[in-house]
């Protein structure tokens, strides 16, 4: 009950983990083992709550809404209202839903400055800081400058002043809400990792710069009309209202294009020059728009280069597979035509790596994981064998430092259909659990048995103290994942944990044993192997009946038909009185034998 509840709790913070990094902006969110109750201060706020993200998307909206109408406003809406005879009252002029909205986004950003004052940060020691005099100090050193300058309401400072010259300072003073585009755009860097996020801000920063320079196109446009009143009119303005027939009128100032042809006309120019692609039928004329032309083209210079170098990246990243997959799959050609692989060995080589392929995307995982320290590499295994380690009955009373020894050992295979898993003389060094798939056994090219998910296959090395060799082929019939876990580690885990080897002899139960008794492996045993015989000949000296016992069990081992690692039968006469010695041995020292093989 305490393990489904602990689970349980792990979800709910993994849950909470990644809807906090989808929602917030800034790049310092606590990993997973640092999301814990914190001791803050009253009416402290933590940086990475769900409040603090939803609020910065809030200010984050803001000030996009900033980005874009505040140049506009001071370009276009300004000199418009310079043309009108009537000016509006101050009642008129607070009532438009454009100035109640500045002055929401005003009291908005104070609001902002008085929460980044709450707000706890990391430090540079991983830290959550929660100290109200340390976060002021932090703050005062980092941004609050440029806030305090972007939340400044000019509006409300120079109120009752309705000149034209206090109308353009207010215009000119509130695009000094762009400094909070240097916070956001430091915020949003953490989405340059994503190729689609990397497009999506270029094609925003593009769109927003032709923007402003379309404000200001207008601006100098305008202003050289009003200033030069002696001088003729060649502008790109008087350029257009010849073109839509919408001519000036000295005696009428609302006269001339609309405001929406002149913006459409601006932004349309702007575009052209960024991208170089102008047309002529929109060009510069005056001095002062020529200068500003050449700025525009250097500008837009830049801004092809970094789009297109992106771009041009970007679209490399997505075919670096497809590059790789070519690359590995000529030099496999090679390999094949160098040694002259027949047919249908080369067929099954391509074949297979095609499917390992698309399986794994030419990833190797296990570089990718023992890139990882080795407490990360057990919860990732234990991760990718849970379902092993949770449904066969051999590993139920594993303590979770055995499970996770275990899962360390296990090896995962894939395997196509049609390839030979083991082979009918193999050595059964290995121990497979089926997780996927279906395999079939085979002996004299006669299936005996069909294997499916969940059904073990091998040896049962808790009934054989040697390795033996295997009696029949093993092929799989169709995509199959297999893990397997050698006999030199589960016997070295076996012997670390005493308390589960026993409860693992009695539950383990092999589906298919593969072992050929008239066969098994002579070899020099190294590792666990030789330590457990080293143990089982040290006790055989240290007892008397096991003395004889050995005495006699060496001049008759060979009754067994033997096959050692170079292939050749050797066989030998048995001790005509061997057998009942070696009965009454046995009977005698079985379960001293046990005792210190075991414990």
């Amino acid at each position: 009950m305490k393990s489904l509840v602990h689970c349980a709790a792990k979800k709910s913070v993994e849950f909470r983990l990644r809807k906090l990094q989808v929602l917030s902006l800034g790049a310092e969110v606590l990993p997973e083992y640092k999301l814990q109750s914190q001791r803050i201060h009253k009416f402290t706020l933590l940086h990475y709550s769900p409040f603090k993200a939803v609020w910065d998307w809030i200010i984050l909206l803001l000030v996009i809404y900033t980005a874009v109408f505040t140049p506009y406003a001071a370009a276009f809406l300004l000199s418009e209202e310079k043309k009108q005879k009537h000016r509006a009252t101050i009642e008129e002029r607070y009532s438009e839903p454009l100035t109640i909205i500045d002055l929401i986004v005003d009291i908005m950003f104070i609001i902002d400055i008085f929460i980044n004052f709450r707000t706890t940060y990391v430090n540079k020691n991983d830290e959550v800081v929660s100290h109200p005099g340390k976060i002021a100090v932090h703050y005062f050193k980092g941004w609050f400058l440029i806030d305090v300058v972007a939340a400044i309401p000019f509006d409300l400072l120079l109120f009752g002043s309705e000149t034209d010259e206090t109308t353009t300072l207010i215009g000119l003073l509130k695009t000094a809400r762009l400094l909070r585009l240097v916070r956001v755009a430091r915020k949003l860097d953490r989405y340059s990792e994503y190729g689609a996020g990397v497009l999506l801000l270029l094609m925003a920063t593009f769109a927003l710069i032709a923007h402003w320079l379309a404000c200001i196109w207008y601006a100098i446009g305008n202003m050289e009309r009003n200033l030069g009143m002696d001088k003729p009119r060649i502008g790109w303005l008087d350029e257009l209202a010849k073109q839509t027939h919408q001519f000036y009128n000295q005696s009428d100032e609302n006269s001339g294009p609309t405001i929406k042809s002149k913006y459409v006309t601006a932004l349309y120019f702007t575009f052209s020059s960024l991208t170089s692609v102008g047309f002529g039928n929109v060009s510069p004329n005056t001095n002062s728009e020529k200068i500003f032309s050449i700025l525009i083209m250097l500008i837009g210079s830049l801004m092809y280069a970094s789009i297109f170098g992106n771009v041009s990246a970007i679209i490399q990243r997505l075919y670096s597979g497809t590059s790789r997959y070519h690359t590995q799959m000529l030099r496999i050609k090679e390999f094949i035509r160098f040694h002259q692989i027949p047919n249908p060995l080369r067929q099954r080589l391509e074949e297979y790596f095609q499917h390992a392929w698309s399986y794994t995307n030419g990833i190797d995982m296990n570089m990718v994981l023992k890139s990882f320290p080795e407490c990360i590499q057990a919860d990732v295994c234990l991760h990718l064998n849970r379902n092993l380690l949770q449904n066969c009955p051999a590993f139920k009373s594993a303590s979770p430092g055995c499970l996770r020894t275990l899962s360390m050992k296990f090896k995962t295979t894939h395997v196509p259909p049609g390839d030979t898993l083991v082979h009918r003389g193999d050595v059964l060094s290995a121990l497979y659990f089926i997780s996927r798939g279906s395999i079939e056994i085979l002996k004299d090219d006669i299936v005996v048995a069909i294997l499916g998910k969940e059904d073990v296959f091998g040896e049962n090395i808790c009934k054989h103290e040697t390795v033996g060799k295997s009696s029949c082929n093993v092929r799989a019939l169709t995509y199959c994942d297999l893990h397997k876990i050698h006999r030199n580690d589960l016997l070295e885990i076996l012997e670390m944990y005493p308390e589960f080897a026993e409860e693992f002899r009695k539950n383990l139960e092999v589906t298919f044993d593969l072992r050929d008794e008239h066969c098994i492996v002579r070899a020099p045993m190294d590792g666990l192997g030789s330590r457990r015989g080293s143990r089982l000949r040290r006790s055989l000296k240290s007892t008397p009946c096991l003395s004889a016992l050995r005495s006699e069990s060496q001049e008759s081992e060979a009754d067994v038909p033997v096959i050692d690692t170079a292939g050749e039968k050797k066989t030998t006469h048995p001790h005509p009185f061997s057998h009942l010695i070696r009965l009454s041995s046995y009977l005698t020292c079985i379960s001293l034998i046990e005792t210190r093989l075991w414990y």
